[in-house]
């Protein structure tokens, strides 16, 4: 993979931001991590006060060869019925957000069909393999959706958007084994299998033999039994930091690609917000390892970046504050003090 550098951000301006949140009349740090996450997204823009009004939705859609192992309760026709219904805004992301001011790109990175009107057409094949009987993808195909993701979120962010909102939708297997969208007592402990037994394959499991927190040993697990809406969300949350635009992470799987977009490209992390936890029990683990905390525990495991959007009008609402709060200079209120 091509070496790319991620800047960091302008501390400076986190902190000038701070101290706006501090000349508020409220209590210090009163809205907690929201606070924290507009001072970062003011660094990330660097500006004190930056725009967020233009958002982009970008959903990658792909299928994952390992479903022939039933581990999922939906077959592959799911992904192209889900990717024809996000296009023409009639999915469940896309009703939740019609009034939301977002513009959704509904990209098809790996679909196991022909070109769908309306997606952006990155398909690099269609669906991975099964991984269960061979590696997932090739070397050049994961480069392939990397630097498709990449592009992507370069061209958002070059067509003046302010945020970033990621998704994905495919019938894919969670890396933390779990019921997904819904499995049966037997359909789990066939999924808890194939998992298993496919690390052991491909030696995954064998951690004291490899750096697990190395560049190499990520992209070996993505292309052996990763899929190809991962490799290309990767690529955004990459693309993203480049441009120095922020990044919001949905669910289970958007932050297995934020965390292997962090490995392969250290400080991309200083470029994304957590939303939410999830059901699925990985979620908090892995962005415990990024160093972010989600801020909505609502128990949901709908997909779609169905999480991710909903943290848009909490972070308005804290903006509306930052921006227009009355400070203590305009009452009688001595001000409080950070300690």
């Amino acid at each position: 993979m091509r070496q790319i550098a991620i800047e960091h951000y302008d501390k400076s301006i986190y902190d000038k931001a701070l101290k706006n949140w501090d000349a508020i009349a409220k209590p210090i740090d009163g809205l907690g991590e929201f606070e924290k996450m507009i001072c970062k997204i003011a660094a990330i823009r660097g500006e004190e006060y930056p725009s967020i009004a233009r958002r982009a939705h970008i959903i990658m859609c792909a299928d994952n060869g390992i479903v022939l192992e039933g581990v999922s309760q939906s077959d592959q026709s799911v992904t192209r019925i889900v990717t024809e219904l996000m296009t023409k805004q009639q999915s469940s992301v896309g009703i939740m957000t019609r009034d939301m001011g977002i513009d959704a790109f509904v990209v098809d990175i790996g679909v196991n069909s022909d070109y769908i009107p309306g997606t952006i057409n990155r398909k690099v094949c269609r669906g991975t393999k099964d991984f269960y009987k061979e590696p997932a993808m090739t070397y050049e195909q994961c480069m392939e959706a990397i630097e498709a993701g990449i592009e992507v979120a370069t061209d958002c962010c070059n067509k003046g958007y302010d945020l970033l909102v990621t998704a994905l939708t495919g019938v894919a297997p969670k890396a933390v084994t779990n019921t997904g969208a819904g499995l049966s007592s037997l359909g789990l402990a066939r999924k808890c299998q194939v998992i298993e037994e496919s690390l052991k394959k491909y030696e995954l499991l064998c951690q004291d033999a490899v750096d697990i927190n190395s560049p190499d040993y990520a992209f070996d697990c993505l292309c052996k039994v990763g899929g190809l809406d991962i490799a290309g969300l990767t690529g955004v949350y990459i693309g993203a930091a480049m441009n120095h635009v922020p990044v919001i992470i949905d669910g289970l799987i958007s932050s297995i690609a934020a965390y292997i977009a962090q490995i392969i490209c250290p400080g991309t992390v200083d470029y994304m917000l957590a939303s939410h936890s999830g059901r699925e029990t990985g979620t908090e683990i892995i962005l415990k390892k990024l160093g972010l905390k989600p801020v909505i525990y609502g128990d949901m495991a709908l997909g779609e970046g169905t999480g991710a959007v909903m943290l848009l009008p909490l972070i308005d609402m804290a903006y509306n504050l930052y921006k227009s709060g009355t400070g203590f200079r305009d009452t009688n209120i001595d001000n409080y003090e950070r300690f």
